[in-house]
């Protein structure tokens, strides 16, 4: 057993580089919960269900590529009405999927996921883990009514 036992994350942070359109992003768009700037840091804090988010607007802008770093991403959670909904509200403010939609049948997290960037170029999955193998698989095209 580690000597250090954590006990919970307070939060996460993610990089951008525009800290008003990102905070209209996530809060308008992905609809997560403004708690507010930290004071002149350059940082703004949100919460999504539980868990608190911190943007961090860079000092530099920098668009890095989720290949460059390993697939480095964010997953928010949703539910299936919601994931549905959630592609065609994406789609409909110009958020391009990033990739094709995931039906994982295996592995840690399950689920059916889409993977899209923010303003900043950070990687961002929206999952509905209650997607199991044997239902439906629409193609993104079929769902966003493209």
């Amino acid at each position: 057993m580690a000597d250090l036992q954590v006990q919970g994350v307070v939060h996460w942070s993610i990089p951008v580089n525009n800290l008003a359109e990102s905070e209209k992003f996530y809060g308008e768009l992905l609809g997560l919960e403004s708690k507010g700037r930290l004071g002149g840091s350059g940082m703004s804090c949100f919460k999504a269900g539980e868990h608190h988010i911190l943007l961090c607007e860079r000092k530099e802008s920098l668009t890095r590529t989720p290949q460059q770093d390993n697939r480095l991403h964010h997953a928010f959670m949703v539910s299936p009405e919601m994931w549905e909904r959630g592609l065609r509200l994406l789609y409909k403010s110009g958020v391009k999927a990033a990739e094709p939609i995931v039906y994982r049948e295996k592995g840690h997290f399950t689920g059916r996921e889409l993977y899209f960037l923010d303003p900043s170029g950070n990687m961002l999955e929206l999952c509905d883990p209650t997607w199991k193998p044997g239902m439906p698989t629409p193609t993104y095209e079929e769902i966003v009514g493209k």
